[in-house]
This record gives structure tokens, sequence and C-alpha cells, in this order.
């Protein structure tokens, strides 16, 4: 019977141990969500840089000094142009080759590591480009010996050549090490491409098979590197992984471009301790409880031999007892709430950290492109008027920017009378481009009634450029590409309506697509940030955003604002 004693014990540890294994599930799902917010702000950031400079060897391939030269122009005056033109950019090279593959001219030709009479024909990004396509590739440079991102481009109808460019990214790889965080970029055949450890670089994530280190030797792709197999063993089901003989939180995507992968590990401390601080504080609270139980035993045992008036006074003392935990209770309560809140409000900045890091890889691409029209302009020997008009595109997008960084703040915009029809003719004309591509047929008829509201007209019009966009994006695709624009006054407020053929709303409504990275599109085709950031636009000016469907088969986007000089405008 003395063994019956030990049962309570053997119980409160069972219990302490699962607690602690609830524990530590919850706190590490917690690292993992963070773990997932940073390895989406280090995926845009790998695509950003390796996307920046995509549209320049395509401007190169247009440039009539590198066609000259490939003609049998002279190539010490490109030599000079390429190197200028690397320089300002802060590429790492530039070089021009011929149809066999030598260099005949390169932006380092005065360096003693010059590509010039570097024949380059077994690159793969040669052989792509001659065929026709912009090619792309990673390796160590057979000449200097230095690792980059390669771009290439055919020059001339033949081709006649190839214009390729070499982007250095060890300042991305750098930039990890100083954060801290074990972070790997791996190619398709799993070779370690950047690392934040140093050692980790080429070395493979699983070994080669016999094919593919022939394909790698062939192009030279990593030198001598032996491309030994990395001390790693992943465990994708509990999303952990053994890496250097200790254990870490990991994660991992693969939807970089070239089939690359990033993969993201974290040390699960911070769990563990929480998961222990848990576990021994309600074990602490089992073995108070446990006495208290006890000693009340003992009292009432006692209290049974009491006379009545003992009974009373134990009474009372019960009632005190139970009033101070009805007041822990309370209080108790309270801090759960205030908790509530903090962590409602740390959700809250997570979202705006994530809104920043997608709206600066939403932008970056285009304003990249639109830079390097600029350069390549620059560059020509006589600017044209698509000089100005891309100077005013990219004063535009940089307003914009500007203004996102001020989303959460309101009342501070600058407002003014602004006519709703010349704002739409703008936001069309700053979507041309895409309307062509899309193919879509646009009906608008500018209305002879004064549409004019008191706003901001810069962030209406990104308002109208975000639901003009999203239409497009409904009708790609679709037999029938018809957008109908109107616009409108009534006694209180300005309305203009985007109508779309499109494939409609589905099942969702217009709170789910307002949350934000709600989308609709295919992976890797937008963010799902239009509507969110349209949304917070069109409140700061006191006006409302609908969405339904229409007799097209698509929806309609309708959005009033108040007119000029009515309450509610700021």
């Amino acid at each position: 019977m003395r063994y019956l004693s030990f049962v309570p014990v053997i119980l409160i540890l069972a219990c302490t141990a699962g607690l602690f294994g609830g524990s530590y599930a919850y706190f590490k799902g917690q690292e993992l969500e963070t773990a997932a917010s940073r390895l989406t702000l280090y995926r845009s950031t790998v695509e950003t840089e390796l996307r920046h400079f995509a549209h320049l060897p395509f401007l190169l391939s247009q440039d009539p000094f590198v066609i000259e030269t490939l003609e049998g122009g002279d190539t010490s005056a490109l030599d000079q142009r390429l190197a200028r033109f690397a320089q300002s950019a802060g590429i790492d090279a530039i070089y021009l080759m011929d149809r066999t593959g030598l260099t005949i001219s390169a932006s380092n030709a005065a360096s003693d590591n010059s590509f010039v009479g570097q024949n380059y024909a077994f690159r793969p990004y040669f052989k792509d480009a001659f065929n026709g396509a912009l090619a792309e590739f990673y390796g160590i440079g057979a000449t200097t010996g230095v690792p980059g991102y390669f771009y290439a481009m055919p020059v001339g109808a033949g081709p006649d050549g190839v214009v390729a460019i070499k982007l250095d990214l060890s300042a991305l790889q750098s930039s990890w090490q100083a954060s801290g965080e074990r972070i790997v970029l791996s190619n398709a055949d799993g070779v370690v491409l950047l690392a934040s450890d140093p050692e980790w670089r080429y070395q493979v994530l699983e070994p080669l098979t016999t094919d593919q280190r022939d394909r790698i030797l062939a192009t030279r792709q990593f030198g001598k590197e032996q491309l030994t197999p990395l001390d790693w063993s992943p465990n994708s089901q509990n999303q952990t992984a053994v890496i250097g003989g200790e254990q870490l939180l990991y994660l991992s995507t693969r939807d970089l471009p070239n089939g690359w992968s990033l993969h993201f590990f974290v040390p699960d401390d911070q769990a563990v301790t929480r998961a222990w601080l848990t576990s021994g504080a309600m074990l602490f609270l089992a073995v108070l409880t446990f006495i208290a139980l006890q000693v009340r035993r003992v009292r009432l045992i006692g209290n049974a031999l009491q006379r009545s008036e003992e009974e009373e006074a134990q009474l009372r003392l019960a009632n005190e007892r139970l009033a101070i935990e009805i007041e822990e209770r309370r209080t108790a309560e309270r801090n759960l709430r205030k908790t509530e809140a903090d962590l409602e409000r740390a959700g809250r900045l997570a979202a705006l950290g994530q809104l920043a890091s997608s709206v600066t890889h939403e932008l970056g691409q285009p304003i990249a492109a639109m830079r390097n029209q600029l350069a390549a302009a620059e560059l020509s020997a006589n600017t044209t008027p698509l000089h100005d008009k891309m100077q005013g595109l990219v004063a535009r997008m940089e307003d914009i920017t500007r203004q996102l960084k001020f989303f959460s703040r309101k009342g501070r915009d600058q407002f003014e009378k602004v006519d709703l029809a010349e704002v739409m003719k703008n936001a069309l004309e700053l979507l041309e481009a895409s309307v062509i591509q899309s193919d879509a047929q646009i009906t608008f008829d500018p209305p002879q009634q004064d549409v004019a509201f008191h706003g901001n007209r810069l962030r209406i019009e990104q308002v109208m450029t975000n639901v003009v966009r999203n239409a497009l994006d409904a009708v790609a695709g679709q037999e029938r590409r018809d957008i109908e624009i109107t616009l409108g006054r009534d006694e209180q407020f300005v309305w203009f309506e985007v109508a779309d053929s499109g494939h409609g709303l589905g099942d969702q409504t217009f709170d789910d697509l307002r949350e934000p990275f709600a989308t609709t599109r295919e992976s890797g085709k937008g963010m799902g940030l239009g509507l969110t950031i349209s949304a917070g636009i069109v409140s700061d000016h006191g006006g409302t955003i609908t969405a339904t469907p229409n007799a097209l088969g698509g929806a309609t986007f309708r959005v009033e604002l108040p007119i000029a000089g009515q309450e509610g405008t700021q």
C-alpha cells in the first residue's frame, strides 16, 4: 500500500512530460512561422538580385556600337564604352564574342585578367544564346577564377555573335554572414552556390550522379572544386535538420529561377527554453496545489473535531481564500487579454514588414528595367523621346515607393482638387504596355460632367492602376478580353467602375481579396497586395471600394470618393 503514495508523483511527472511536449510543439511552430517570414524575405532578395540586370543584355544586343564592332569595327572604342558602362552600373564584366565564342571586346580589356582573346564556346550560356534565347548561368570564371552569374543574348539576325554580362553575387553572401543567420543557396544539381558559412560553399546536398559530374566538368562550371557532400541530414517531416552535428529547425523553398532552392536553418534553443519554463511553472503550481490539498485535508480532519465556532471561523477563512483565488483569476484574465492584444499588434507589425519587403520585390524589377533603358539611351549617340518618357516613369515609380513607406500613417498626404477623368487617363497611359501585351479591349469614354474630388492625385492613380491591372490579369487567357471603365458622380460622391470579362471572384468575397497576400493569380505572378493597398488609400480619402459579379461573366470593382468640399476627406 505504501507504493500508492508515489502514484501522485508519477502522475505529476507524466503530465509535466506531456506538457513539455505540447509546449515545445507550440513554441516550435512559432519559431517556424518567424523563420518562414525570414525565408520569404531572403527569397525575394535573391530573386531581385538575379533579375536586377535581366534586361541589360537585350539592350546591349541592340546597341549600334556593339553591332558595328561585331561587323569589323574598332574594338578599342567599344572596350572603353563597355568599361564605362560596367563601372557606372556596378557590373563585374561586359564582353562581346563572335560566332566561334572568341571574345573580341570586353570591359576589362585593360586588366591583367582580360577576357579578350578567350574562347567561351564551351560555356552553356554561349550555346543557349547562340540558339536565339536569353541565357543564364552561374559558375566560377574560367579566366579570373571569380564566381559570378552570367546573362547572355544573341547579337544580329545570324546571330553574328553573343554579348554577355557577369554579375558578382558576393555582396549577397556577405550580407548573410553579417546577419548571423544560417542560409544556403543551391542550384538544381544540389551544389551550394552561396552560404552564410563559407565552408559550406561548393559542397553538394546530395551525391552527384556520373552524368551530373560529367556535365559540370565539361562546362568547367565549378573549376577545380571537389564538390564533396555537405555534412547534413534533413528531416522534412518534423522540419529539422542536423548540419555539422547540430540539430536545427529547417525550412526551404524551391520556387527560385533556374530550379534553385534556398535553405534556412534556425536553432530551436528558444523553443526548448520556453517549453521548459512553461513546464517548470506548471510543475511548481501542481506541487503547490498538491501540498495545499494535503494541508486542507489535515485541516478538515481537525475541523471535524472542533466546535461549531471553529467551523464558522474555518468557513470565513475558506471564503477569504476563495475571494483571493477569484481576484487572482481576474488578474490572470486581464493579463491574458493584454497578451492577446500584444500578439495582435505584433501580427500587424509583422504584416507591415512583409508588405514593405514584398513591395520592394514587386517594384524592383520594373524600376531596374527602366533604369537600364535610361542608361542605354545615355550611351547611345542620340537620345529619343523614349528617354524622357522613361525618366518620367522612373520618377513616378519612386513617388509611389515613397507613398508606400507612409502606408500606415494617415492624414499626412497633400490633398488637392483633382479631375478623376484625367487621373484615369494617366493610369491607362501607364498601363499601355500591359494592355498591348494582354490584347485586351478597353472601353473608356470620359464623362462630360465634372468629376472632380479633393484628394491625393498620385495615390488615387495608384488605386486605378491596381484595379485596372487586376482586370487585365483576370481577362488573360480568356476568349473574350473586354474591360469597361465608367466614371460618374452623384450628390455626395464621384465614382469609377472597372468591369471585366475575366474569371470572376469565384468563392471569394472582396474582404477575402483585400487581405494581405491574398491573390487569385498563379504562383509567382503577384504578391496579392494591390487590393490591400488600394483599400487603405480609398479609406484614407473617406471613400469605399466594392467588388461584385457582372453580366460579362467577370467582376466589377467600384470605388466611391467624396466630391470636393464634402466632409470625410482629409
